[in-house]
């Protein structure tokens, strides 16, 4: 995938989710916006996932949880559209709504996994 034309540069997008993810807590879509100098904007959210698909692909080649998991609507908790049509959940063999109790139950399982990997390991990254 070509870097070309992204939002903002990967390594800054993981290293904001790598942060959220040590901490325990997930980051809206507005908040890490924010964090990169953007307002939120619809535009800018779709392409804020093309940079996270580009921090997912980095992840999954070294062996890592999913981090674009951490980066959800404010309204609900959970990831937008995106992630979900993105083949994530079907990864992960879900095929459950993308809304509600089941979902939220399966997001914050995927989460729990970025949360527990990166709470000893993000001193090392830095």
């Amino acid at each position: 995938m070509s870097l070309a034309g992204l939002l903002a540069d990967p390594a800054e997008v993981r290293a904001h989710l790598i942060a959220a993810a040590a901490s325990g807590e997930p980051i809206t879509y507005s908040e890490l916006l924010a964090a990169l100098g953007h307002s939120f904007s619809r535009p800018r959210m779709r392409a804020l996932c093309k940079v996270l698909a580009v921090v997912d692909e980095k992840a999954a080649a070294l062996g890592e949880p999913e981090l674009a998991v951490l980066v959800v609507r404010q309204s609900d908790g959970l990831p937008g559209q995106g992630w979900w049509v993105d083949d994530a959940a079907m990864i992960h063999g879900y095929e459950g709504l993308w809304e509600g109790p089941q979902a939220a139950k399966f997001i914050r399982r995927l989460q729990r996994q970025a949360f527990e990997y990166w709470a000893t390991r993000h001193c090392e990254e830095r």
